[in-house]
């Protein structure tokens, strides 16, 4: 099996389980899905992935757990959030705080 076949294969593999997880969700029946214990993770859900991203992408590197700049970042960013401060400025400081500690070589 050549190179391009294999990522070919993955590709069909990839849409047709994910295909197959949509349609295994539009077959739940609706009483599953109004339980006050199901409605409850559907809304963390999204969250705690969400976090689960930003910290991987935070403190790995090539496999391995860092703490650089990023993570200096990321706490600025958290600081704007506790000052309840718009989105884009938590975004502009959070790059600002990373741009300045890697131009002070961190």
């Amino acid at each position: 099996m050549t190179a391009t076949t294999s990522i070919w294969l993955a590709v069909g593999l990839t849409a047709a389980g994910c295909y197959l997880l949509k349609l295994g969700g539009l077959l739940v029946p609706a009483q599953v899905l109004e339980r006050p214990l199901v409605q409850r993770l559907a809304a963390l859900l999204p969250v705690a992935l969400l976090a689960a991203l930003i910290a991987q992408q935070t403190f790995s590197a090539g496999g391995a757990l860092t703490v650089d700049a990023r993570a200096a970042g990321l706490g600025a960013a958290a600081v704007a959030l506790l000052l309840r401060a718009p989105f884009l400025v938590v975004v502009a400081v959070a790059v600002a705080v990373t741009a300045g500690v890697r131009a002070l070589g961190g």
